[in-house]
């Protein structure tokens, strides 16, 4: 028998170090094609599923999912037979661990670029109820003894590296698979910190589904409401651990975000300067996007606006959409405006390409886009990459102001607080305005305070009169 392809973990971003698996879209045994999706997996920028470059049979998962490992390790082993043989060589036993592969066969992958997943190409999992359906011919491999030449002399089937880790990461992907449930049921639980096999199932299938995992979620939040809500009861006397610390793990999104700003916070001179706008006539404005035919079915806000003031004070300040390389100030003609966005898996700044190409329409189409792809997870780690300047909306959660910290490899950052109706005086008379306030964080060694300043007074003049927009 040949021996089976090893697909080693890619590097689907610029850079990327390491991965976690997050859910194996097939299982031992199953039959893939090329660009068959096979895995999704976690990086610190978004979540990537991986399509397969081999065709044959899945003949081991060597990586359990929720574990991390570095790129270039060997996460699942692919044969080049069917599923049940051929004439002239027979199925191996289901105990048998795969060959050592030849140094060829085990060369890096090169990262997959250019070759998408077909729609429906995603492998199930069987049911419980098919297991009694299983052709004998297919399971008779497995009772019968291995023929004595199909095992090398003094050799163990599960001896050598690969053995070996093919069959514990066998035995975790098994007990991780032993409950039926949909992939966005597992999501969920995983997300709720919950266990499948504790959850009592009720599918049509013997499945946990999506009303169970709720029910068991609800049930465990009233039990520990009744036993003090959030708070844990104090720790044993003489524990080893005080039971009413929670542990999360810091990796993928939240790791490479408190790595980021550090590096961001303590290499580049900060330096923020805040402004007060009367926002009214950007109300009054968006009001008339709303009803707009040219605009229907398009969501619509305050920060459209600001995004367009951001490139029209950016165009007339080009200094503040630069990249500091300490030989050199990179000033980019083009703008790659990121927007921070909070999102399930943690904040993430992704970027619109050549926003300082785009109309009004297009660039509250591509905000939308851009959103609902961020909340979905799904955003690619290619949009995050090449951001020029960053606006974080900060208001839609109710604040006010704060001092951002800059996006690594940019100069400046807006912060858009929340629009709020307070007293302002207009020709000496005090009048209610929607009032918003914008902070922005400069670096120092590009952008000097009196560049800063006129910057942030041209984004607020546009918010305070969008028609300036038309000049």
């Amino acid at each position: 028998m040949t021996a089976p392809n090893l697909f080693k973990l890619p590097d689907v971003g610029e850079g990327l170090l390491e991965a976690e698996i997050v859910s194996w879209k097939v299982k031992e045994g199953d039959t893939v094609a090329v660009n068959d999706v096979i895995v999704e997996i976690e990086t610190a920028k978004s979540l990537v599923e991986l399509p397969s470059p081999y065709a044959g049979v899945v003949a081991a998962l060597m990586v359990a999912e929720g574990e991390t490992v570095d790129v270039g390790t060997p996460i699942i082993a692919i044969g080049s037979g069917s599923v049940q043989g051929s004439a002239a060589e027979p199925a191996a036993p289901a105990t048998a661990a795969p060959q050592a592969p030849a140094p060829e066969e085990a060369e890096v992958l090169k990262p997959l670029v250019g070759s998408g997943p077909k729609a429906d190409a995603v492998k199930r999992r069987p049911r419980l109820a098919a297991a009694s359906a299983v052709p004998a011919q297919a399971a008779a491999p497995a009772a019968a003894p291995a023929p004595a030449a199909a095992k090398a002399p003094g050799q163990d089937p599960a001896s050598g590296i690969i053995g070996k880790a093919a069959a514990t990461a066998n035995r975790m992907v098994a007990r991780a698979n032993r409950v039926l449930a949909k992939p966005p049921v597992r999501k969920a639980a995983k997300d709720l910190g919950i266990n499948l096999s504790e959850v009592l199932a009720t599918g049509l299938r013997g499945e946990v589904t999506k009303k169970d995992l709720l029910s068991y979620h609800d049930q465990r939040a009233a039990e520990q409401a009744a036993a003090g809500s959030f708070w844990a009861p104090a720790a044993a006397q003489g524990s080893a651990e005080d039971p009413r610390i929670e542990r999360i793990k810091v990796k993928g999104v939240r790791k490479a975000t408190a790595k980021a700003m550090v590096d961001s916070a303590f290499t580049a001179p900060h330096v923020s300067i805040f402004v007060d706008v009367d926002a009214s006539r950007t109300m009054e404005f968006v009001k008339r996007l709303k009803v707009s035919r040219d605009f229907e079915g398009i969501k619509v806000s305050p920060l459209l606006i600001l995004a367009k003031a951001v490139i029209w004070a950016a165009a007339r300040n080009p200094s503040v959409n630069a990249t500091w390389t300490g030989d050199e100030i990179l000033i980019k003609h083009f703008m790659n405006l990121g927007i921070a966005a909070a999102t399930p898996r943690g904040l993430m700044v992704p970027n619109i390409k050549d926003a300082q190409d785009l109309s009004l329409k297009e660039l509250a189409v591509a905000l939308n886009e851009l959103a609902t792809t961020a909340r979905a997870g799904k955003t690619a780690p290619a949009a995050m990459q090449g951001g020029t300047l960053t606006v974080t909306n900060i208001g839609a959660l109710g604040i006010d102001t704060g001092t951002p910290i800059i996006n690594p490899g940019e100069v400046a950052i807006v912060a858009f607080g929340t629009i709020k109706q307070k007293p302002w005086v207009v020709d000496g008379e005090v009048v209610p305005r929607w009032v918003t306030t914008l902070g922005g964080s400069f670096d120092h060694r590009v952008v000097d305070g009196d560049l800063s300043a006129r910057f942030m007074a041209d984004v607020a003049a546009i918010m305070e009169e969008p028609a300036l927009l038309l000049d």
